[in-house]
């Protein structure tokens, strides 16, 4: 791997494998309860510019169970690109620290705080992507479905970060990826081109959600106003109403189709309770997986340390 796990886009798909591969080995010690403090005595920095309750759990989480700490920096701890510049920050913190997770909203700032870092910089969320999130997600329809290749997976709703990572996805394994957003809110130009310009996958934009969700294989969707966004709150409402996954849009899917999100969710906006909640639905597997995964890519990471 490379030194920094920036996005899926920077990984090869024997890459992304190798990922799986150890993920699943590290969940069965997990529930096992067998120890494997594979880096034991290694910190995590944990710098949050956008707070998050599954992330921080996951990662202090996970590096506790590997052998090694964690220290959670809060957005008004450093100010990152505010109140201390971005590459200050990179170069004190990583000799403090063995690896380095940030969750922030610029995605040039996680870049810039790679470039200077000394140590492994793992991206936890930009407004621009999120790669752990689907990294967790793809190997939790490959626990569920036994394969990846081929598989039709939709994504309802904005054209925002977990999109982007999709459609990252999309260009180093393939699968058939439908994005289903309104006009106005679809994924970036540049990423889509990129992954189409892969030639592995068949990528498609498909406004009608109906259209769209037809025999797929796993419906996937998210929050329509992110963080940083509640002043649209209402307006986009209104716009992505017809995206909401209920029961009325799963009947037009595969009949034993995956319902996935990447949490939290708004009940009721997004998706309905009884969707959530029914048969179909895996998300709280890839809550769960989100832990497994990232601790992986600690593991793997840390290899550049050695």
């Amino acid at each position: 791997m490379n030194k920094d796990f920036l996005s899926i886009a920077e990984l090869t798909r024997e890459e992304i494998f190798e990922i799986f591969d150890l993920t699943k080995e590290l969940k069965e010690k997990t529930h096992r309860r067998e120890e494997h403090h594979i880096l034991k005595g290694y910190s995590l920095a944990m710098i949050f510019a956008k707070p998050s309750a599954r992330t921080r759990i996951s990662f202090e989480t996970g590096i506790y169970q590997l052998g090694g700490m964690a220290l959670y920096l809060a957005p008004q701890d450093i100010g990152i690109g505010t109140r201390e510049a971005v590459k200050d920050v990179a170069r004190v913190v990583s000799r403090y620290n063995d690896l380095i997770m940030a969750r922030l909203f610029a995605h040039s700032d996680i870049e810039e705080l790679a470039e200077y870092s000394s140590v492994p910089v793992i991206n936890g969320l930009t407004d621009y992507n999120h790669p752990c999130q689907i990294m967790c997600d793809a190997f939790t329809i490959l626990e569920h479905r036994g394969k990846l290749d081929g598989l039709k997976i939709v994504y309802l709703g904005d054209g925002n970060n977990i999109a982007h990572s999709w459609i990252n996805f999309a260009s180093r394994v393939p699968i058939h990826l439908v994005i289903s957003s309104p006009r106005d809110y679809q994924p970036d130009p540049k990423t889509l081109q990129s992954a189409l310009n892969a030639g592995l996958s068949t990528i498609e934009l498909v406004a009608d959600p109906v259209e769209a969700v037809s025999g797929a294989d796993v419906l996937y969707t998210d929050v329509w106003a992110s963080m940083g966004q509640e002043d649209e709150a209402e307006e986009r409402r209104k716009i992505f109403r017809p995206y909401q996954l209920n029961s009325q849009l799963l009947a037009h899917a595969s009949k034993n189709a995956l319902v996935m999100h990447c949490l939290p969710a708004h009940r009721g906006d997004e998706i309905t309770d009884e969707v959530i909640e029914s048969p179909n639905s895996i998300v709280f597997d890839e809550a769960e997986n989100r832990m497994h995964v990232q601790k992986a890519i600690m593991v793997k990471l840390a290899e550049n340390l050695k």
